[in-house]
């Protein structure tokens, strides 16, 4: 009995010691992320939560929300610019990714709670409304699609208009696999994600990149300008995992509304997208809204905002003429 009581102990000073090791070099990686990918724009307060955000330009308000697993960088690789000679062009981090903080009822390590896009949606209006944007074309990526869906219907009347891009939009078929559900769990946030924070190697973050982008290439140097240090840290990490968990069934509310989205919609989809397949999404969108325009994108994966900007941008172009902006 000694012996086992002996054993015990030893297994639990095992156990407490790989965990301190664990979530020490957890902290480590996340300070040399923050310190090599500072913010790049201005935090502002809303309700005593840090919303970051970026401004470049001058002309109407455009707002741009990213994806999953992403940040404001993600505008920054010269997409913005393409942009800043005709509107303000007005960048966030969503809620809980890059420099944005969470919601109250979201945060904490055992806390399986994500911000819905209706939510995230809200915060980033309050933002916007304190650095006086109006009347906004909003477009998402991804992720970022749902959340410029919410804004619209919160917002019907002050929104000029939404430019979706392989955007998440309608209920989808089937689950979203093992890691999402142990990373979205309580266990899994204190406990999985940490690990990976600590010891993912660089090949995995790498060919998730690959995957993104396929069949294109990410751009030289993508992986390095967003910063995916950021991402892998476990407040932001916790946050995007739980957000996509707990994504479909806000997808199935809002789309009962979409009929009611009045404003232009431009809908951009690659027919080549694995991530958010274009038959599933924007080909059922498309029906849903009364005012809406869809460019198929042939052989065209994720991102088609780095693999044909222009295209992205000549969507915003025709939102802003259709709203009677330009």
């Amino acid at each position: 009995m000694k012996l086992a009581v002996k054993l015990l102990i030893y297994l639990v000073l095992a156990l407490a010691l790989l965990v301190g090791v664990t979530q020490w070099r957890a902290r480590a990686h996340e300070r040399a992320a923050e310190a090599s990918h500072p913010p790049v724009g201005e935090v502002i307060d809303v309700s005593g939560i840090p919303v970051h955000a970026k401004i470049t330009g001058s002309g109407p308000d455009l707002v741009l929300i990213h994806g999953a697993s992403g940040n404001l960088r993600e505008f920054t690789m010269g997409f913005a610019e393409r942009l800043s000679d005709r509107y303000r062009v007005i960048m966030f981090d969503r809620p809980g990714m890059g420099y944005t903080g969470r919601l109250p009822g979201s945060r904490g390590a055992w806390n399986p709670l994500g911000e819905s896009p209706q939510e995230q949606a809200a915060l980033l209006q309050q933002a916007a409304d304190q650095l006086g944007v109006k009347n906004p074309i909003v477009m998402g990526h991804s992720f970022g699609g749902a959340v410029a869906l919410a804004w619209g219907l919160a917002r019907p009347k002050e929104t000029a208009a939404l430019v979706l891009v392989s955007a998440v939009s309608e209920p989808w078929p089937g689950g979203l696999g093992w890691i999402y559900n142990v990373s979205a769990s309580r266990l899994g946030g204190a406990l999985f994600i940490p690990t990976v924070t600590a010891f993912v190697p660089e090949r995995i973050v790498e060919g998730s990149i690959e995957a993104i982008f396929a069949p294109q290439s990410a751009p030289d140097g993508y992986a390095e300008h967003i910063g995916t240090g950021l991402t892998l840290r476990r407040s932001a990490s916790r946050a995007n995992a739980q957000q996509v968990h707990q994504l479909r069934p806000h997808v199935v509310e809002m789309s009962a509304q979409y009929d009611s989205l009045t404003m232009p919609i431009e809908i951009l989809h690659g027919d080549a997208d694995t991530i958010v397949p274009m038959h599933i999404h924007a080909e059922e969108l498309i029906n849903d809204v009364p005012n809406g325009n869809l460019i198929r994108m042939p052989g065209m994966g994720h991102m088609p905002h780095h693999a044909d900007p222009q295209a992205v941008v000549d969507a915003i172009d025709r939102a802003a003429a259709r709203a009677g902006l330009r």
